[in-house]
Order: structure tokens, then sequence, then C-alpha cells
């Protein structure tokens, strides 16, 4: 029998926070609630957690901060929840590491499908067979390991990857040289399925410059190919095992 997964919301507002909780109960979820970031990191370090409803308008820390902490150490997955309905804070939200945005006022039915398509592509990519790697990749001093799942610096300290950046950055890297388009980019992220209108690539593009070129406003590893995708430029290294 499968366990019921856990959602945790996040909201201050104790009228939303009861009626968000309501909808995935009904729906066989077990919740746990949080009204702001301190109740959130107890309750992150007493349950397992598979899916964040994040609201963010926030006492003490907002919810781009608490996401962007989050992000340091956990893949968990997020649904931001606002009723800032500037583009802006929906591109900030997706840039530091949220997996969906969703509007207040929002349709519940819309909220659970968002979050049950989540779910089951995380669910896909846990399910996969584990990446065979007899060598890690290299690149200008940077070591990417796919049996770990692990970036290390030039410097020897570990980068923290989200999953989506992981898969994005292996997939680029093991097709150095080769024009990649988006929808086989997007094919490459946990099962996600292809949506014209998904700007998922161009986010965790974005991220993955910050965390790993010189300078991310005029990148030298990953380049845009305008209208087609993005292509790694590296010059290939012969790996910590060759691949002859």
């Amino acid at each position: 029998m499968d366990v019921p997964k856990r959602v945790l919301i996040v909201e201050d507002d104790p009228t939303s926070l009861e009626l968000m909780a309501s909808y995935f109960e009904v729906e066989g979820f077990r919740v746990t609630r949080a009204s702001d970031g301190n109740e959130m990191d107890i309750a992150l370090r007493k349950v397992d957690v598979d899916l964040l409803c994040l609201d963010l308008r926030l006492p003490g820390r907002d919810g781009l901060s608490l996401l962007r902490e989050l992000r340091r150490t956990s893949d968990l997955p997020v649904i931001v929840i606002s009723s800032k309905t500037e583009d802006i804070d929906r591109i900030v939200a997706l840039e530091i590491g949220a997996d969906d945005y969703l509007d207040k006022p929002y349709n519940p039915r819309e909220l659970l499908a968002r979050a049950n398509n989540i779910l089951r592509r995380v669910g896909r990519s846990e399910q996969k067979e584990p990446v065979v790697a007899t060598a890690a990749y290299q690149f200008r001093g940077w070591t990417l390991d796919p049996a770990s799942r692990r970036l290390t610096s030039p410097d020897g300290t570990d980068v923290h990857l989200t999953r989506g950046e992981f898969e994005l950055l292996l997939a680029l890297v093991r097709h150095r040289g080769r024009v990649m388009q988006r929808d086989t980019l997007l094919d490459a992220l946990s099962g996600r399925g292809r949506d014209p209108f998904d700007r998922t690539v161009d986010v965790l593009v974005g991220r993955l410059r910050k965390k790993i070129e010189r300078d991310p406003k005029d990148p030298e590893l990953i380049i845009t190919v305008h209208g087609i995708g993005y292509v790694f430029l590296e010059p290939r290294n012969t790996p910590a095992s060759s691949d002859a």
C-alpha cells in the first residue's frame, strides 16, 4: 500500500492555511502546517516532506529568503503561492529554485494538479536506473561526477546543484560541442513533458551560469544558440578515467 504523500504548507493567514490544507487532505495527502520560517525549519527537521507549498508574504523571513536558504541544501519540490502578481516575482522565484508558481486567488483543482504533476515527475526520476559512469567529467578545473551527483569547483569545494541543475548540466557536458534543442534538454529533466512555453531550461541555464561561469553575463561554457537552444563549448578533456 502506498504511503500518502506529505505536504508542508507555509502560510501566515490562518484561513488560507486551513483552506489549502483541506484541499490536500480531501485528496489523501498528509499535511503539516507552518505559519512562518521558524515553524517551517522545525517541521523539516521533524518529518519527511514530499512537497512544500510556500507563500511569499510571510512575517520575518519572506518566502524568497526561505526558498534561497532551502536550495543551498535541498532538492525538495516547491510550489510558490503568492498574491504578488508582478512577472518579476515569478521569475525570481523560478530562478532561485521554485518548481512552480501559482497566483492567488487560485483554483484548488489547479493547485492539486500542479502538485501531483511535480510529485509524478520526481517519482519517475527516482525510479530511473542509476547513472552508469566510469568517469567524472572535467572542464576548466571543475569536476562533475554522475555517480555521486556531485559538482566540485577548481578549488575543491562541493557546489550544491538542484536535481534539475544537475540533470541539465550533465546533458550539456555529455554532448559538449553539440547544439542541444530546448525540447531535447527538457526530456533530460526527470521526464518533464514538452511545452513550447516552458522556460524551465532557460531558468536552469541562468542558475548554472551563476555557479560555473567566470562572468555569468558573458558566458564561455554554456552558450545560447538563438532560436534553438544551448551548446556547451568547453573542449573535451580526458575524464578521471579515460573514455578510450
